[in-house]
């Protein structure tokens, strides 16, 4: 990574208006007004209007790559849309040394009633490629898009995956010296995602600019150097990955709380962490389907609590549940004092995806959330082999009896 900065954002804001009819009302007083010579005003906010990307800063050296994380409505696909020059900011100003190559929003630049094939020259064009460099990648692009006979047909026939598939395929080949990527990679399944990440970490190691926006931390975390927190338009928080993105999930536990009336003076107890281990007792974060996994939850108490329950929902990167349960703990947890619950699973038959672990804890008649953490901890199961049939889940829960016991294999259950 180089000491030069290859985009500067100095001070950019952007509004944009709640009434379509006013929204066009401003457009043509404002042409009419730079007709005239005259300024249109553009950094006061007018009626209905309100600033989508307000004061923001930030750079990115050549060679970086950025997160970009946030709720929706937080601004990240306007940074994007003015990073590339779709929308010019109404205060501040954007430097971007280099060429800009972009997967912004599905089928942009797509003309719906040419071929693929067509396509790929149009959007390339777009992006700033020539015929003949056209020409010298085309079978390189066809190839990673992996879209078949599908390449010969008008792109109104296309899915958003294969949509995505081949704006991506387009964007990674021309060349670019700045890649921005926003969210639309989630719409694509797992087994091409994995290929989008590993072309981004080439490009990462050729010194590729890249600016990533994303709901998914693991993948900020596993890609990003930086990261930037934007909410409401406003930067939270930027610098570090790993510290921006666990400060963010921890506004988003403290939002849940809110939400479901559970306030820091009632979390007696509290999910300190989870990890997962194989049958050796190794900790890992990627598994194959037939692997058994040890999912190991480490809890805090701060006052004693009898028989507590604890409902462990498991989704995957697609949002399908694969397990839900609830299991009452015969136990006591003693104040100011840590209790490990292990959480075997014997099968996760899934192909190249990604398992969320959200976990509740309550009190013996679930009358009482005692601690919630939603989305934070997740495993990978990777497998070259496409499974079919039903999703079948084999597990059993068991409470630790100490911290040493928990790195043998021969644990004593409570």
């Amino acid at each position: 990574m180089s000491d030069e900065v290859a985009i500067k954002v100095d001070n950019v804001s952007k509004k944009y208006c709640k009434s379509l009819k006013r929204a066009m009302i401003y457009g043509v007083q404002d042409i009419l007004r730079n007709t005239l010579g005259l300024s249109s005003h553009s950094h006061i906010l007018r009626k209905k209007e309100f600033w989508a990307v307000d004061d923001v800063s930030f750079e990115v050296k050549k060679g970086e790559t950025l997160g970009i994380i946030g709720p929706n409505g937080a601004g990240k696909t306007t940074i994007l849309k003015m990073l590339n020059g779709i929308f010019w900011p109404d205060k501040g100003k954007i430097s971007i040394r280099g060429k800009v190559g972009a997967l912004i929003a599905v089928g942009a630049g797509f003309h719906p009633l040419l071929t693929g094939r067509e396509n790929i020259y149009i959007n390339a064009a777009i992006l700033g490629m020539t015929k003949k460099e056209v020409d010298k990648k085309f079978d390189d692009i066809i190839e990673f898009a992996d879209i078949g006979d599908f390449i010969n047909s008008p792109v109104k026939y296309y899915s958003s995956g294969m949509f995505v598939r081949l704006g991506f395929a387009i964007a990674v080949h021309c060349d670019p010296e700045v890649l921005l990527v926003d969210e639309i990679l989630a719409v694509g399944d797992i087994e091409f995602q994995n290929k989008c990440f590993n072309k981004i970490g080439e490009l990462m190691a050729k010194g590729i600019t890249i600016i990533l926006v994303s709901h998914n931390i693991f993948s900020i975390r596993r890609t990003c150097n930086r990261c930037l927190w934007l909410d409401k338009g406003e930067i939270r928080k930027y610098g570090d990955t790993l510290a921006v993105t666990d400060s963010y999930q921890n506004w988003i536990l403290e939002k849940e709380k809110k939400l479901m009336g559970l306030s820091d003076k009632d979390e007696c107890l509290k999910i300190e962490n989870v990890y997962f281990r194989d049958q050796d007792m190794v900790e890992r974060t990627t598994f194959s389907p037939d692997e058994t996994v040890s999912c190991v939850i480490i809890v805090s108490s701060e006052e004693n609590i009898e028989n507590p329950t604890i409902e462990l929902r498991l989704k995957s990167l697609k949002g399908i549940e694969i397990l839900h349960t609830i299991e009452h703990l015969n136990s006591s947890f003693k104040a100011d004092t840590q209790e490990y619950i292990e959480f075997w699973i014997e099968r996760l038959p899934l192909t190249n995806d990604i398992v969320y672990f959200n976990i509740l804890l309550w009190n013996h008649d679930m009358t009482k959330l005692y601690a919630r953490r939603s989305g934070v901890y997740s495993l990978r199961i990777i497998s070259t082999e496409h499974l079919r049939g039903q999703i079948s889940v084999r597990y059993k829960t068991r409470l630790l009896k100490n911290v040493k016991d928990s790195d043998k294999k021969d644990t004593k259950i409570i």
